[in-house]
């Protein structure tokens, strides 16, 4: 009588016991501290290829900062080592959003873009011995020793192959300016070379508006300045010589908006605020120019002296 009773429970029995069985539960991720510490120690033993992988999952995810400035570094140095160029630019870039002005990111990043650097002129050097473009390094390298005449040679042997290549021109009138004494007469002429074949350079534009300025020749100055801001508005350097060739020129109203511009993009520079306090004070905006001429003084006081580090 008992058995029979349950036989009403037959056909659910079966349909239950024909269900899927239900899925197994997803298995954790593992938790991001943790592998980024088993990341980190695989890198300090050497093992980076298998380090690598693990760090960078775990880099981005990891809230401690600690944690993560030690993962990231490790990553960067992990990847300079076996020739994983983007990796090690990532970590690095990950470092400097993370951790700006940071002494040893600072420091970590000089580096290895100076290596990378480096790395990449020995390929050029292999690859392609007599292009210009190993001609260029060649030459800057001259540069960088102030060995102005090998540059130069190198410069011409540039043109000589290739008298259209753009930017030797300026280079070689950089380096003109650069001897002792300077020779600005060539400069310009080759500014003036550079010009023909780029109109659009507007750092020729500003070498020959400096040469104007320090000749005292303020018209000159002025047209070359104002074409190197028509060509690049974002150009600092040229709306602070552009505003004080106005001041010298004795055109001070017109001198204020260019110094405006400048002490808004540099105000750290105590040059900007002395320009637009005369060039206020000469059009007659006393207050405006009280107001410059502390501005000058107190970023005089927070400026660097010379020879301070």
């Amino acid at each position: 009588m008992y058995r029979s009773s349950l036989g009403f429970l037959a056909p659910f029995l079966s349909v239950f016991l024909s269900l899927p069985a239900p899925p197994a539960l997803a298995q954790a991720a593992p938790d991001p501290s943790t592998s980024a510490k088993q990341g980190i120690a695989l890198g300090k033993k050497g093992n980076c290829k298998p380090a690598l992988p693990i760090l960078k999952r775990a880099t981005s995810r990891v809230t401690d900062k600690q944690l993560k400035f030690n993962a990231a570094m490790l990553t960067a140095r992990c990847a300079m080592s076996i020739g994983q160029t983007d990796t090690a630019v990532e970590a690095l870039l990950l470092l400097n959003r993370e951790f700006p002005r940071d002494p040893e990111v600072l420091y970590t990043t000089t580096h290895f873009y100076s290596e990378l650097a480096s790395r990449a002129s020995q390929e050029l050097a292999k690859a392609a011995p007599t292009s210009v473009q190993a001609q260029e390094l060649e030459a800057e390298a001259f540069e960088s020793q102030n060995d102005w005449d090998k540059a130069a040679a190198e410069y011409q042997r540039i043109l000589s192959q290739d008298p259209k290549t753009p930017d030797i021109h300026y280079r070689l009138g950089r380096i003109l300016l650069s001897k002792n004494p300077a020779d600005a007469e060539g400069a310009k002429k080759e500014f003036g070379a550079e010009l023909k074949l780029d109109p659009n350079n507007a750092s020729a534009n500003f070498m020959l508006g400096e040469i104007a300025r320090q000749a005292g020749q303020w018209n000159d100055a002025i047209d070359h300045f104002s074409a190197a801001l028509k060509l690049d508005q974002g150009f600092a350097e040229a709306y602070l010589a552009l505003g004080i060739s106005l001041n010298s020129s004795g055109k001070f109203s017109d001198a204020v908006a260019p110094l405006g511009s400048y002490v808004k993009m540099v105000p750290e520079d105590p040059a900007g605020h002395y320009q637009l306090a005369t060039a206020y004070a000469r059009s007659g905006h006393k207050p405006e120019a009280e107001r410059e001429m502390a501005l000058q003084k107190e970023t005089a006081a927070k400026a660097p002296r010379t020879g301070e580090q």
